[in-house]
């Protein structure tokens, strides 16, 4: 299922989402990106400042890849619902 996200609190709560479908812990996220936990814990709470490299390591340790495309017309509320 594709997850749209235009924030970074909306990409973490992704993140978090496959995380727990995968029956990861925050710190087993962690050992797999080569990352503490707390790390991970900043990254699905949308800290700012986060480093980018930190975010492709996640998706690569979640085997989930970024897709950059054209915004959809989806009203945000709409996006927020979804989380």
């Amino acid at each position: 299922m594709d997850i749209i996200a235009r924030s970074s609190k909306q990409i973490g709560a992704a993140l978090r989402r496959y995380r727990r479908q995968k029956k990861l812990t925050q710190a087993a996220l962690g050992e797999r990106m080569g990352a503490r936990q707390a790390t991970v814990s900043k990254l699905e709470g949308g800290a700012p400042a986060t480093q980018l490299d930190t975010l492709i390591d996640a998706l690569a340790a979640l085997d989930l890849e970024l897709v950059v495309r054209p915004r959809t017309r989806m009203p945000v509320q709409a996006i927020e619902d979804l989380f």
